[in-house]
């Protein structure tokens, strides 16, 4: 089968995004789990920032480094023929000229999209505005000159930070505020993270008018509602993660009892399947 090229990806990635249904992204952390989704046929791969940092023994929030960063997801996009986004938090930079070589570097791994947030992860305060459109801007500038459009996906963290706030009203404000100055400046799509309130995400669709990312989180509508009112897209976030650590607790509390072995045993996963799904056989 021929492989598609990082251009064909990026423009299906897109696509994606525009389809009379939602995108659900079961977001990952390493080579195997990308190999089990394209196995059972997902239009595309995306990283969590917090499963990846976890999976490593770091809090999420930068906390391992690029340069790991980078050996990982080069390791994902290798592994299979699908495109793969990666959560790339604030962008890995101290400066313009970082994060420019930071983007730079991802899309010569292969990666044809981005979530990049706008709280600045040495105060933890949400960044100026003009600063972020600076940022995705730049993002865009270097995209165009290697000739990849990649997906910016822009996250905008006013609905975790309550306090700055006098009220929901200017938060559901300022969020609009952001999502169409990061339109203008070249982001193709919003994720507006923790907010779960119907009525809000429908005001955010029809104000800023790009396809809207929702994250799994407890109090937000059924996917049906979320597809009716015009969201695009769904992450899980650490979510997927959070389901395998749940079933290894599970079988580690049975084992302390010296129980647990007929879960193992009867364990569908076997190591032909796992083997399989590495060399293709699907």
């Amino acid at each position: 089968m021929k492989k598609s090229t990082q251009l064909d990806k990026a423009q299906q990635f897109h696509a994606l995004h525009h389809k009379n249904e939602l995108l659900v992204l079961a977001n990952i952390w390493d080579s195997l789990g990308a190999i089990l989704l394209e196995s059972m046929q997902f239009p595309a791969i995306a990283t969590a920032s917090a499963a990846i940092a976890y999976t490593n023994g770091k809090l999420d929030g930068e906390q391992i480094t690029f340069k790991h960063l980078t050996s990982i997801l080069d390791n994902i996009v290798k592994s299979v023929d699908l495109p793969v986004t990666a959560d790339i938090e604030s962008g890995y930079a101290q400066s313009e000229k970082e994060l420019a070589t930071n983007i730079k570097e991802l899309i010569e791994l292969g990666i044809i999209g981005i979530n990049i947030e706008d709280t600045d992860k040495s105060t933890g305060q949400l960044l100026p505005i003009e600063e972020q459109c600076r940022k995705i801007s730049l993002i865009k500038q270097v995209a165009d000159e290697k000739a990849i459009p990649l997906f910016i996906n822009a996250r905008t963290d006013v609905f975790i930070h309550e306090n700055n706030f006098e009220s929901y009203i200017h938060q559901l404000d300022e969020a609009i505020k952001r999502g169409l100055a990061y339109k203008k400046v070249g982001a193709h799509g919003l994720f507006p993270i923790a907010i779960k309130d119907e009525s809000t995400i429908q005001k955010l669709v029809k104000e800023v008018q790009l396809p809207l990312n929702i994250l799994t989180i407890p109090g937000i509508p059924n996917f049906k509602t979320l597809k009716k009112i015009g969201v695009s897209r769904i992450s899980l976030g650490p979510s997927f993660l959070k389901i395998a650590i749940k079933a290894m607790k599970n079988l580690a509390i049975k084992l302390k009892t010296e129980d647990g072995l007929e879960d193992i045993l009867t364990n569908e996963i076997t190591n032909d399947y796992l083997k399989n799904l590495i060399q293709k056989h699907y």
